[in-house]
This record gives C-alpha cells, structure tokens and sequence, in this order.
C-alpha cells in the first residue's frame, strides 16, 4: 500500500516593535538576561496591560501581504495554563476572533530547495486559516541539574501564522517557510532570524493511504528552529510513520521532539486529549477596530518578491533564474537597481551580481550589506566593457581587484595601465608583425579554415599585453588576410 502525508505548520513570529506587546520594556535581542523586564511583563499583582498598537498594525500588514481577510473587529482572549515560563500563568492570545484568516502563499519553484527545484512543474497555493497576535513567553535553560529562565523574551509581541494541511512533502514545507520569511522580511515586520528564535515552527504531520480522505493520526514536532532541519525532521517522521503503519502498529497522537545530531525524532508526551485553555475575553484590553488604521496600513504595503521578479524580468529583461536570484533578498535586489539604473545594460548587471559577486561574497562569508564592491561600481565596469575601453578578460581581473581593495573601476584601470588599445595604427603593426610570424595560420585561414583567424588573434593579443581590441583586430586581421 501506498501512503501520503499531510502536513500543516504552525509558525511563531517575533515582531520587529521598539517595545513590548503589553508593556514599554525594550523588545531587543541579546540584552543581558531578565534586564528587559517590567512589572507588566514580570506577571506581578496589580498589573494591566497597555496594548501595542504598532504590533496590531504589522500583524494586520502581513495580512494583507498573505491575501488575508481582515477582521473589521477583534479581540483578545486570556489562554489558561501553567509554565515555568510563563509569568502570569496565563497568556494574552487571541481565540474566536484573530485579526486575520482566510489567506495564502503561492510556492513558486526558486523558493524549494536546490536539488528539488527539477521536479517542480507548477506553483502551489498552500491556504493559511489564521493569523492571530499574542505575547511570547519567556526563554528557558535546561542545565544538567538545574534549570533558569530568561524573561526578556517574556511579551514580545508574537504572531501565530496556522497553515492549512495542504503541505504534503518535506520540500513543499522548505518552499512555504522560505517564501513566507521572504514575505515577512519584505514587509519589514520581522528580522525572521530562526537561529535567534525569532522565527519558530512547529509541524503537524500524519500519514494516510493514497485516496483516503480521512486525515491518519496527527503527531506534532516542536519548535523547530531552521527550515533546513523542518526538511530533514519531516522526512524522518514520513518514513517512521509509513514503516509503523506497514508493520501494523498503531500511531498515537503525540509531541515530539527533533534531534538534529541524532537525525531521529523523540517523543516528548502523549496528546490524547485537547488542553482545555479555558479561553475567555481578556478583561484589561479592549477590542480593536480595525477599521481605524486600515488605510494607514494599506500605505506600508511593499512590492512582494512575486511582484518584483515579473517586474525585473519585464523592465530589465531578466532572465528567470537571475530574476529569482535577485528578488530572494531584499537587500539584493535594491543593490541590483541602484547599479541597474544609470546603465544601458541592467542584464549584464545582473550577471555581475548573480555570479560573480555572490561567490565571491560567499567565499569570504560576507552579506550583501558589507560587500566591499559598491552598485555603481559594477555599472562602471559594465560601461567600461560595453564602450570597448577593456576587454571582458580585462574586466575579469578588474573585478577581482575591486573585490580586494573597494577601489572603483577607473582607478584600478588607470593604476594598472589596462586600458585597450584602439589606435588603428598601433594594431595593424601588432597584425602585421603576427601574420610574419604565423604563416602555416595564414595559409590555413586562406584555404578556408576560418578558426586559424583565433590563432593570429591570439598572437596579436600577446604582443598588445592583452590591451588590444579583440573586436577591432579580427576587422584589420580579416582585411588583410583577404587582400
């Protein structure tokens, strides 16, 4: 018998605030531990709330970027339970009424892993149920007899996003986790920075035969934190739960956890029974209408990476794969159109960017932000070769430099005496001087092998110093050798 999976995922986001969801303690990252805390967000008596309007508005924002419907009225709800972690012993979340539902992500082929791009035929829409805000709890360290919390991390404002269960391989769930960070980090929500944890998944995942229409046994994998590992601990779980069901053991609904050194899943706890959070309408908050901010909002809205590769593939003439390359990083693609505009050839920006500087980049383990070569820069370079001033070997080498010392490209031209020779007269004493030398060539060429002409173009070069004008020496070589 054949099986399938079915999965859903279930992604908390950190919002990018100045303060925190319910109170005016800093939301930042790496503060010493429990410095960023207040009595509000401590749980202490006597304490309430102040809601954060900024969170709400970026919450609503990545909404309307995931094709969500907003609701016109919300509110939030008090979830009951207890966790060391959790100071209030209850969280402020939102049940029956979250600020957004009914949405989607398209996975489009650049956005899967590498070597599974091949096999994609088509883009997929995966359905998103909800988006709902809540505050996060605080960070705790399991020690080998001890254990200690970190309250910093304690009400910062916190999305939820809830797929539907239209996710059915480990690569379609790498492809929705990849667009929506892209997406978040479009709209500027969010650094999204899973090894930071302020992007976390948990995967819900069950196993069911071909055809059937009944869901198997669901099983949870907690708080995964790279989309890499979500991958690799999808496809563990897919093959140990295929390999129970054809040994003819039943699956129990459980938590489990992902053990990245092991390659295995864990479990944690059996989950027969739902939690009863006993949810009711937080009392110290009051509901929020939408309504009030929603053009405000609408105006923040960016150009989203679908929207932006169609536009660089239609204004620039792109090609897909440099187009796909570009729009996967912000940051990429505005340094692409900052070197792009004042050019008369965007695609061969482009092609400096995508493979030369990327690699280069990557080899030296630098982000687009600390690159050492500048956007125009590379339009120089291009205009430089486009114009006949170097050759596209000479340019090789000027990037290499430009790459090493940040300098700009008529500089290192002008230091490195690399500009080519275009003076008719210099040129033919090089062609006469390699067709004297070369007469086996020329014999060749006039006897009808065209490709001695590289040959006699090879020499002329060697006498230049690789300063010649390889377009202007095949006109005078071609002229001569055919008088």
């Amino acid at each position: 018998m054949d099986y399938e999976s079915v999965i859903g995922l279930e992604v908390h986001v950190q919002l990018k605030t100045k303060s925190k969801m319910f109170c005016a303690c800093q939301n930042k990252y790496g503060s010493p531990p429990n410095t960023q805390v207040c009595p509000v967000c401590l749980g202490l008596p006597g304490t309430l709330p102040v809601m954060n309007e900024q969170a709400v508005k970026m919450t609503v924002l990545t909404g309307m970027m995931l094709g969500c419907e907003i609701s016109p009225y919300s509110k939030f709800d008090r979830k009951n339970y207890f966790y060391p972690d959790m100071p209030k012993n209850y969280q402020i979340s939102q049940y029956d009424m979250p600020l957004c539902k009914s949405g989607h992500i398209d996975l489009v082929k650049e956005c899967y892993p590498k070597d599974a791009q091949n096999q994609v035929s088509a883009a997929k829409r995966i359905g998103i149920t909800r988006i709902h805000l809540e505050e996060d709890v605080a960070k705790s360290f399991h020690l080998e007899t001890t254990s200690s919390i970190d309250f910093n991390r304690a009400g910062t404002p916190l999305m939820e996003i809830v797929s539907e269960p239209d996710i059915n391989t480990p690569e379609e769930a790498f492809a929705y986790l990849s667009t929506l960070r892209q997406i978040l980090l479009y709209g500027k929500v969010s650094d999204a920075d899973m090894e930071k944890g302020q992007m976390r998944c948990d995967c819900n995942i069950s196993v069911r035969p071909v055809g059937q229409k009944e869901f198997g046994t669901k099983l949870e994998i907690k708080n995964m934190n790279t989309i890499s590992g979500v991958r690799r601990a999808l496809a563990y779980e897919i093959q140990r739960q295929t390999g129970c069901l054809k040994k003819g053991e039943n699956l129990t609904q459980e938590t489990r956890r992902w053990d990245e050194a092991a390659g295995q899943t864990f479990g944690m706890r059996s989950k027969e029974m739902a939690h009863d959070y006993r949810y009711f309408p937080e009392p110290d908050l009051m509901p929020v209408d939408t309504a009030v901010f929603m053009n405000e909002v609408k105006s923040w809205l960016p150009e989203l990476p679908a929207a932006k590769k169609q536009r660089f593939m239609s204004d620039y003439r792109l090609t897909d794969y440099n187009a796909g390359v570009l729009v996967a990083d912000l940051e990429l693609a505005n340094f692409f159109e900052v070197g792009a505009a004042p050019g008369k050839n965007p695609n061969a920006v482009a092609n400096w960017v995508v493979n030369d500087l990327l690699r280069d980049l990557s080899e030296s383990k630098l982000a687009i932000a600390q690159s050492p070569i500048k956007p125009l820069d590379i339009a120089e370079l291009v205009e430089f070769c486009e114009s006949g001033k170097i050759s596209s070997r000479q340019a090789k080498d000027v990037f290499v430099e430009m790459f090493k010392t940040g300098k700009m490209p008529h500089r290192i031209i002008e230091e490195k005496g690399l500009s080519q020779v275009s003076d008719a007269a210099a040129l033919e004493t090089w062609c006469d001087e390699a067709i004297a030398a070369n007469p086996q060539s020329v014999e060749a060429y006039k006897s009808g092998k065209t490709t001695a002409l590289n040959h006699l173009k090879g020499q002329v070069m060697k006498l230049s110093k690789g300063k010649a004008n390889p377009k202007t020496v095949d006109g005078i070589l071609i002229k001569k050798l055919s008088a």
